[in-house]
């Protein structure tokens, strides 16, 4: 998806950010944006998950990062709410059943796109990341 280097280093900073939310927890898109320094940029979080690539098993090696060790389940909007996506509510559902999976109550609204999680149980906003983006350690 990235066009230039500088978006590839976008691209690179957010998933390796959200590799760093701890199993069981949530963070919004802003804060990411945040930690990364680019507090204004919350809606270009969600554009690089949108575009994470799917995992492929036949070809495990073909993306550094997908969509089995990038962990984008963990990121919602600023309310605790799962986004809707425009697919009839398909893609909500998937987050909401993945976040289930790892013990994060989520609360139906009126449906799949109006689910919340309450991040003052599940939250993760530390004011720093534990491992800057590109770090090796």
């Amino acid at each position: 998806m990235p066009q230039t280097n500088e978006a590839a280093e976008w691209f690179s900073a957010v998933y390796e950010a959200v590799q760093q939310i701890p199993y069981g927890k949530c963070t919004s898109y802003g804060h990411i944006a945040a930690l990364l320094g680019y507090p204004k940029r919350a809606r270009q979080v969600g554009v690089c998950l949108k575009h994470l690539p799917e995992y492929d098993e036949n070809d495990p090696e073909k993306f550094e990062y997908h969509s089995q060790n990038v962990p984008w389940q963990r990121v919602v909007n600023s309310k605790g709410g799962i986004s809707p996506r425009g697919d009839g509510g398909s893609a909500a559902n998937r987050q909401a059943v993945r976040l289930r999976a790892e013990g994060i109550e989520v609360e139906d609204g009126r449906g799949a796109a109006e689910a919340t999680v309450d991040f003052s149980r599940f939250g993760w906003f530390p004011q720093d990341l534990p491992n800057e983006p590109g770090d090796e350690a």
